[in-house]
């Protein structure tokens, strides 16, 4: 938690206008108690017509039940979203209020939310804020670890690893973006490495393989702290409810799962000469889930899903990860949350913290092995769904209710990485956990945004005109025709989210559009063919995908194009 510093004279304001750049309103000599409330107001992306923008608000006072955050622009910002608040503007004054879920603020409390907005000419950051009518002290965000009033260190390895740090870009993934036409605009952003068979940490067909990516790393430091994004992907009987992702290993082979696959990537990222990099590992996505969600009685059930379940070698295997990777001081576990269109109903969500809790206790594994967890990787949840909520109805109709929610309890991945964040920590888990959202292609912009809410002629009429996410089904998965580039990849922007990530490349396929014969382990699944009308997994609906798609995780042009096209915020 940033605080507000003390120990100089008179409120001074830094104006700024560029990305990532925090203003500082620093407070006279006055003991923390004493400040009514505090504001970091921190802009995280800025392309010289437009901005996105964190607010973080810290109450000293007595506790809230509901909170007002008022400041004034000087210059001709318009905000044009937000999330996380309800945000109203009039003139150069803007207001953003507690949604429903957030409006308890303890004494001592923050709550953090953002917005989008346009700009011309300067962009200016406010200089006054109050909380409920009240001045606040506005805060540079920093701390000082030497200060015991100062709680947390963000460069501390017990914190959030993206703060105060670079990402690497991974160069061979760059080299494909900026040899497509228009790439070169996000051919530098940092992207995940994935290890998803053994000769991956080799190198593939000549490739890169994990040493090389890391003395890239080294060479991308410099004097600078580097984040390193590995993707941990090989489990026995990998994914059992897709084929398009199945691995090399069978459903038994959870010992060559730990010998041949985590012990040589532990051996590597136990080296000395890597221990000045800070090392994200996203810990066996589409695995867990399935066991919750894909067993049993239940109508989406799949052999293999059963198989895994009752052989128990997902959970022994993503606990073996955690305790061989959690063991290296530099190394941040993210096990796999799958997404809110997967586990956000009643029935998975409980469950499925509870099967998280397991698997981080097993194999010699404890929760201290995990830093955190990651949502979205690799699909299409809309960060934030603007144009309705949870909570509204239309002529008596819950939302709930609406084709499209289908009695889930989210519609959006903020509100369910932020709420899934809480309920592992009931089920166990360290209160200082954080969230990680794969926003590498969720951005739904392009031509077919929706500018406002849908009609109310009925709740599908309301939330189908309002929603961004424009699949067809929540349920599709591959490689899906309309989705655009998310936000870009920052550090802490929102409560309990430690970044924003593009774990997935943005141009990498999800799976091929027909069967290709392969030495990789991968299959044909049909939810990658564009024709194809769909299972219990996706309401019997078209797969929504595109056609042309090579196997998972080869190039695919067509995507990429499409990607940028419709990317949210749109690129400049």
């Amino acid at each position: 938690m940033s605080r507000s510093r003390t120990a100089i004279l008179a409120a001074l304001a830094l104006v700024a206008g560029a990305s990532g750049t925090a203003l500082a309103v620093v407070p006279g000599d006055v003991g923390i108690a004493a400040v009514p409330c505090s504001v970091a107001y921190q802009v995280q992306n800025d392309w010289g017509s437009g901005f996105t923008a964190n607010v973080t608000v810290t109450n000293n006072s007595t506790a809230k039940s509901s909170w007002s955050v008022n400041w004034s622009y000087a210059g001709n910002q318009k905000i044009t979203n937000g999330w996380n608040a309800k945000i109203t503007q009039s003139g150069t004054a803007v207001t953003a209020a507690n949604e429903s879920y957030n409006g308890a603020l303890a004494t001592g409390g923050s709550v953090s939310f953002g917005f989008q907005g346009t700009y011309s000419g300067t962009n200016a950051v406010p200089t006054t804020f109050t909380l409920d009518g009240v001045t606040c002290n506005v805060d540079d965000g920093g701390t000082d670890p030497t200060d015991p009033t100062d709680p947390t260190d963000p460069t501390d390895p017990a914190d959030n690893p993206y703060t105060g740090a670079k990402v690497y870009v991974n160069p061979e993934w760059s080299a494909k973006a900026a040899a497509e036409t228009g790439g070169s605009r996000i051919s530098n952003q940092p992207t995940g490495v994935w290890l998803d068979r053994i000769a991956a940490i080799e190198g593939v067909n000549g490739g890169m393989g994990l040493r090389d990516h890391l003395d890239a790393a080294l060479e991308q430091q410099g004097s600078d702290e580097e984040v390193v994004q590995l993707v941990i992907y090989d489990l026995p009987g990998r994914d059992c409810a897709a084929l398009a992702s199945n691995g090399e290993l069978g459903p038994t082979e959870i010992d060559r799962y730990k010998s041949e696959f985590i012990d040589p990537i532990a051996e590597i990222l136990a080296d000395p000469a890597y221990a000045s990099l800070r090392i994200v590992t996203t810990i066996e996505i589409d695995s867990l889930p399935n066991l919750v969600t894909n067993t049993g009685s239940r109508a989406t059930a799949t052999a293999a899903c059963d198989t895994m379940l009752a052989n128990g070698n997902y959970v022994k295997g993503v606990g073996y990860a955690l305790s061989q990777l959690g063991a290296i001081p530099n190394v941040y576990n993210y096990i796999d949350a799958g997404h809110h269109g997967w586990l956000g109903w009643d029935d998975n969500f409980a469950p499925s913290a509870q099967l998280f809790y397991q698997a981080a206790n097993a194999e010699g594994a404890t929760v201290d092995d995990v830093h955190g967890f990651i949502t979205n990787t690799a699909n299409y949840s809309a960060l934030k769904e603007n144009n309705f909520t949870i909570n509204d109805t239309v002529n008596g109709t819950s939302v709930r209710q609406s084709k499209w929610v289908d009695w889930n309890r989210y519609v959006d991945e903020l509100s369910y990485a932020q709420a899934f964040r809480n309920q592992l920590v009931t089920a166990g888990f360290d209160s200082g956990i954080g969230m990680l959202i794969d926003t590498s292609r969720n951005g739904w912009g392009g031509t077919a945004r929706p500018t406002g809410p849908g009609a109310t002629t009925t709740v599908d009429t309301y939330v189908d005109g309002g929603r961004y996410d424009r699949r067809i089904h929540i349920g599709n998965w591959c490689n899906q025709a309309g989705a655009g580039l998310g936000e870009r990849p920052q550090a802490a922007p929102a409560t309990g989210i430690d970044a924003y990530v593009w774990m997935k490349p943005p141009g990498e396929s999800d799976g091929s559009s027909t069967a290709i014969e392969n030495d990789e382990g991968k299959g044909f699944d049909r939810m990658c063919d564009p024709t194809y009308t769909g299972n219990a997994r996706n309401g019997n609906n078209l797969s929504g995908s595109l056609a042309g798609a090579p196997l998972s995780g080869h190039w695919f042009s067509a995507q990429f194009q499409q990607l940028m096209q419709n990317a949210y915020p749109p690129l400049s």
